[in-house]
Formats: structure tokens, C-alpha cells, sequence
């Protein structure tokens, strides 16, 4: 018995190819996606698979076909990070809904630096077709110089070039941060400050470059920047150290709905009140921020989206496919109770 039959009691690629009046081989060419076969044949194939409930073997189509039907999603982060973070979860719920509909499944490697090497090893050893990465940072390494014919995409544009990575999926951060600045003056706030993330990444980079470009656009001061690295905590840190510094600002955009919301105890602390004495502003329109108290006005970024378009882009690289370089998702200002008045 083959590899391909090796379940006992399982229908065979015998049994199929019996039922549809072909070779075996010729089974096995329409199981393996070849182009050799004519319509009529795969149909009555297929058909003979549905009525029999054959299921082909995964590893002996990979032998076949040298494709593991898998992709890995690269998330550089620690595992507290990406479990407590709901931008994640929605990049996987995307990617999950493209290959629902494929023969693909998902590898989630979760990784901090120090497992660079692990997780390099892992992508050039065979084990996926492709590679898709988010939340990289400047530093990251498990991904770079992955030539060879293994195609990556990444969420967000590289902070630097990087060798064999060609495709991303991404937002226009820069005009995105400055909608939510041009947004807080037209509430009336003059004296903001901003919860910039961490520098080491182009999200980080961006919506600080952003935030700057649109009070300068303003007449207004740009030195009041602190910086989190995108969770609560340091968000409640940085509000906390913007206060000490100019206690009567008015209006914050951060740089992430979790700082913002992180942000949001810390001006509590103080005896302030959101939008009455600040006004703040998130981006990502995460689940919170809808429920946050007050609910929070965000810039909405498409992340089930782009976890999908990610997937869609790899899937077209693997089929050899020509696609675009650069897909750039649009984003807009959803705005709630935190910038009323």
C-alpha cells in the first residue's frame, strides 16, 4: 500500500481512480493540481472523490509536488504581547478567512528575538511554501535574506530594505496621523502632545512623522512626544510624563487605541476629564475602543482586511502570479465621545 493509502480502511487512489474509469496516475495528477488533465476528466475525479470521501494525503502530495500546502505567519513580538493586543488576533482572523476557502493552512510562529534563529530555521527548512510577517521590527532577523524561492509578504512597510522582500500590505500612516491631529484642532485643542510608538518600527515612525508634519501644518508646537511600545502600560507611563511636563494640554493623539486607553487611567489619576479637559485621539479602532469610557475616537485601519489581502498576495506568489508590489489599504476617522465638544 502507498504513502498516499496508508489509512486502513480508508478509500483508496485505486478505488477512486475505479470509480472514475481513469489511471491511477492520473488520479494522482488531478489531486496534485496538474494542468495535464482535460476538464471532463477532473470533474469526473472529483466526483468520484466527493462520492467516496477520499481524502489525499498530505505528505505524499508534498513529495509530489514539493509544496507543503502551508504558510507561516511571522509575528516578532513576545507571546504576552500578541495574546493581549487585539491587532493580532485580527490579522489571524484575516488570514484564517482567505485559506478557509484553499488547501493551505496556517503555521503561527510567535517569536522574541532571541528565537530569531529557531524561527529562521523553521522557514528555510521546508516546512511552509511561504512566509507572512507583522510587527517586524529594525532589529528582527528571522526573516532576512529568505532567498531561494521562499515568498514573503509583510504587513507594513521594512524600516529598512530587506534582501528577497519584495511585496507588502500596508496603511499610509503618515496621512492618517495627521486626519487625527487636523481632526483634535478642529475640536478647538491647541496644546497637544503625542503617545508615539516605538521607534525601532515603521508604525512607530510614521504616526510620529504624521502627528508632526500636521501641527506644524497648525502653528503649533511639536516637543511634546513620549513614547510606549504600543501596549496600556506604557501608554499610562507616557500620559503620566506628558502631564508633568505641560499640564494644560488639551488634545493627545496615540499611537495605538491601546496606549490611548492606557492614557485614559493616567488622566483620571490626574483629576482630568476625557473629552471635557482632554481630548484624545487612538488609531486602530481596535474592540475596545468602541466601549472604552468614554468610547474612543480612532483612525480605523482595515486589519481583518489586511491579514486577508496578505494572505491573498502570498497566495497569488505562489501560483505565479505577477502582483503589485505595494497594496495600500485605505483608513478612516471613526469618531466617538473622546473628542466631543
Amino acid at each position: 500500500m502507498s504513502t498516499q493509502d496508508a489509512v486502513a480502511g480508508a478509500p483508496t487512489l485505486e478505488m477512486v481512480a475505479a470509480r472514475a474509469g481513469v489511471s491511477r496516475a492520473t488520479v494522482s495528477r488531478v489531486v496534485n493540481g496538474s494542468p495535464r488533465v482535460s476538464p471532463e476528466v477532473v470533474s469526473a475525479v472529483q466526483s468520484a472523490i466527493e462520492a467516496l470521501e477520499y481524502v489525499p494525503n498530505r505528505a505524499a502530495r508534498s513529495l509530489v509536488s514539493r509544496r507543503t500546502q502551508a504558510v507561516a505567519l511571522v509575528m516578532p513580538e513576545s507571546t504576552a504581547k500578541v495574546f493581549a493586543d487585539p491587532f493580532f488576533a485580527s490579522i489571524v482572523q484575516g488570514v484564517a478567512l482567505c485559506l478557509a476557502g484553499t488547501e493551505y493552512t496556517m503555521t503561527l510562529l510567535i517569536e522574541s528575538e532571541v528565537q530569531s534563529a529557531k524561527t529562521r530555521r523553521f522557514l528555510l527548512s521546508g516546512n511552509v511554501d511561504g512566509a507572512l510577517v507583522v510587527s517586524h521590527h529594525v532589529g528582527d532577523h528571522s526573516y532576512l535574506g529568505l532567498t531561494g524561492g521562499l515568498p514573503v509578504v509583510m504587513g507594513g512597510r521594512p524600516l529598512v530594505p530587506v534582501q528577497g522582500v519584495r511585496h507588502v500590505v500596508d496603511v499610509d500612516n503618515v496621512a492618517a496621523s495627521e486626519m487625527a491631529v487636523d481632526h483634535l484642532v478642529d475640536r478647538g485643542r491647541r496644546r497637544l502632545a503625542t503617545i508615539a510608538g516605538p521607534q525601532d518600527m515603521p508604525p512607530g515612525l510614521d504616526r510620529l512623522d504624521g502627528w508632526r508634519r500636521a501641527v506644524a501644518r497648525h502653528g503649533l508646537p511639536d516637543d511634546l512626544v513620549e513614547l510606549g511600545d504600543f501596549t496600556p502600560g506604557s501608554g499610562a507611563g507616557a500620559m503620566a510624563r506628558l502631564l508633568q511636563r505641560e499640564p494644560r494640554l488639551d488634545g493627545v493623539f496615540a499611537a495605538n487605541d491601546q496606549m490611548a486607553i492606557g492614557a485614559y487611567s493616567a488622566l483620571a489619576a490626574a483629576g482630568l476629564r476625557v473629552p471635557e479637559d482632554v481630548a484624545v485621539v487612538g488609531f486602530d479602532d481596535d474592540r475596545f475602543a468602541a466601549t472604552a469610557h468614554p468610547a474612543l475616537t480612532t483612525v480605523h485601519q482595515p486589519l481583518v482586511e489586511m491579514g486577508t489581502t496578505m494572505a491573498q498576495v502570498l497566495l497569488r506568489l505562489l501560483a505565479g502570479e505577477d502582483v503589485e508590489e505595494r497594496t495600500v489599504l485605505g483608513t478612516e476617522l471613526v469618531v466617538r465621545r473622546s473628542t466631543a465638544g
